[in-house]
């Protein structure tokens, strides 16, 4: 899956723990109609991924959702979901998204010739 936007927000790199975890967070605002503020993680080795950005660049992340459960100490079970992040790449703004082709102006089209008001269609609507 993938988020494509502006950069909005770009963390610092955090460590937890004794072994070393890293985390760092990026917030993508998508442009949509309603955008949406997405928050995503990038751990360990993927932190470094996000040095050459910064907010208001246009990117595109590569992503994967994550979910956990746990049990908290009155037995009750909870759910939790993230999205972590594994690539990101800096887009042109207005670029068409990849595997979309370029839609030709509407003056490269030919009109049609021959076209007969008698010429009925057989669709049955």
């Amino acid at each position: 899956m993938e988020v494509q936007g502006k950069v909005k927000l770009l963390g610092e790199t955090q460590s937890f723990g004794s072994n070393g975890f890293r985390k760092r967070e990026l917030v993508v605002t998508t442009e949509e109609q309603y955008p949406q503020h997405i928050l995503v993680e990038f751990v360990q080795d993927k932190c470094d991924l996000l040095n050459n950005y910064q907010v208001g660049q246009d990117v595109k992340v590569n992503i994967n959702l994550r979910g956990r459960e746990w049990v908290n100490p009155q037995g009750e079970t909870k759910y939790f979901n993230s999205i972590q992040g594994w690539r990101i790449e800096g887009v042109q703004a207005g670029a068409a998204p990849q595997g979309m082709p370029e839609v030709p102006p509407a003056q490269a089209f030919e009109p049609a010739k021959d076209v007969k008001s008698e010429d009925h269609d057989d669709l049955p609507f």
